[in-house]
């Protein structure tokens, strides 16, 4: 497990933003063996599978000091922490309903030292608050997830695209994409050459459209 191919990608890191992800497979691979939140398999394997996945969004979006972030379903902080790391100006929230994920997800980041993120043991749709960018790994089809964050899209918007969702989704999304029509779609493998990310993409989908208002459960 080596952080390499992050410092390759993001070659403007710092030097405490190297520590710092340097330290999370540390973190990682000692918490897991008490509280299992990344497959067996997939451990060493975190910088490709979880650190650079999530960071696949970085190259989507470039957030802006002060930005706020809301991580659903975080699991063991993905993609919430690599990104608070990587933007340490923003603020990031990470929800999950599973207690010690959320246990395991404060660990690390004491661990890291980070202070622009917190970790909260709640379902989405319980948060009374409002963020500029709402991001995932893929924890529901997008009507599904775009049912459990309505409300919770700032509509002020700073950046060059509207605030909105970001999810890292995989496969083909045509069926589930069909009724958001102003949905963006960024390839990974345009971004990262390993063979991991071929059929990994972004997911962009702007407030603007009403379908972030409107669209109910089905």
């Amino acid at each position: 497990m080596n952080p390499e191919i992050i410092y390759h990608y993001f070659p403007e890191l710092s030097e405490l933003q190297k520590e710092q992800f340097g330290l999370l497979g540390v973190l990682y691979q000692d918490w897991n063996k008490k509280i299992n939140v990344v497959s067996r398999k997939d451990i060493d394997e975190l910088y490709l599978r979880h650190v650079l996945h999530s960071l696949g969004i970085a190259k989507v979006m470039a957030f802006q000091p002060g930005t706020r972030i809301l991580d659903v379903g975080t699991g063991g902080g993905f993609p919430g922490i690599p990104l608070a790391i990587l933007f340490p100006e923003i603020h990031v929230t990470m929800v999950d309903a599973i207690g010690k994920k959320i246990r395991v997800v404060q660990e690390v980041v004491e661990g890291l030292g980070i202070t622009n993120t917190r970790a909260l043991h709640t379902r989405v749709e319980d948060l009374e608050e409002q963020f500029d960018f709402i991001v995932s790994r893929a924890v529901a089809a997008m009507p599904t997830f775009v049912h459990w964050v309505k409300g919770k899209i700032n509509k002020h918007s700073t950046h060059s695209k509207k605030n909105g969702i970001l999810y890292l989704k995989g496969g083909d999304l045509t069926e589930e994409l069909k009724i958001y029509r102003n949905a963006e779609i960024f390839d990974l493998s345009q971004y990262f050459s390993e063979e991991f990310f071929e059929t990994k993409k972004v997911v962009y989908l702007p407030l603007k459209y009403h379908g972030l208002l409107k669209t109910k459960h089905r």
